[in-house]
């Protein structure tokens, strides 16, 4: 809801929560104020148009503080009269701030309440809800990395009993370092060769005694 008012001659569209500039008035800051001359009243599809006024309407406005304009010159100058007049302007204002729009029982102030109270209950479950899921997600993530690091400790232990069980499980030649295995199949082979040898050597030749007494 919105509406048009008049002040010191000027025309403003306004609403709740709009700050004006607006000329002098006689009031202090602080001060509650009604703007009675309403021009029109315009709330959604359906407006409501005064002549001049608007009936069973009002503004009501808070005064937040007196300000001044910015300056203006005012040059005269006069050819060949030797005339220059030069002055300066700052207009003294007053600065509202609109608080409330009524026409006959509607109140703009009511329905701004109304929608804000909706809107902060809306953001107060949403932020609820992004609390739990929040909440659940960390849960979740303690979980996995709990059983991530139970898989973790698991692993060596399931390594270290492969490997006694696969030296248990193995022949008792196989136990056996490598260079020992080496080392005796080389003295068996040696065995080996030297009983062969002893096999094929010729026997020595017998001679008799009486042959040598010949």
């Amino acid at each position: 809801m919105y509406a048009v008012i008049e002040s010191g001659g000027k025309q403003y569209r306004v609403e709740v929560g709009t700050e004006l500039e607006v000329d002098l008035l006689d009031v202090e800051p602080g001060q509650e104020i009604n703007l009675e001359r309403v021009l029109l009243v315009a709330d959604g599809d359906e407006s409501s148009i005064g002549t001049p006024i608007v009936a069973d309407a009002a503004v009501s406005a808070e005064v937040v503080r007196r300000a001044r304009g910015e300056k203006l010159i005012s040059f005269k100058y006069r050819p060949k009269a030797r005339s220059r007049v030069k002055k300066g302007h700052r207009s003294e204002l007053t600065v509202l701030r609109i608080t409330d729009v009524r026409l006959g029982k509607k109140s703009a102030a009511d329905e701004k309440r109304q929608a804000d109270a909706a809107a902060k209950t809306e953001r107060e479950r949403l932020q609820e809800a992004a609390a739990k899921q929040a909440a659940a997600d960390a849960e979740l993530a303690a979980k996995l990395a709990k059983q991530s690091k139970a898989k973790t400790d698991e692993k060596p232990a399931t390594r270290a009993k492969a490997s006694a069980t696969a030296a248990k499980s193995a022949p008792a030649d196989e136990k056996a370092p490598a260079k020992s295995r080496t080392r005796a199949k080389a003295a068996d082979t040696g065995k080996t060769a030297a009983t062969e040898k002893a096999a094929t050597k010729p026997a020595p030749k017998k001679t008799t005694r009486a042959k040598k007494d010949e």
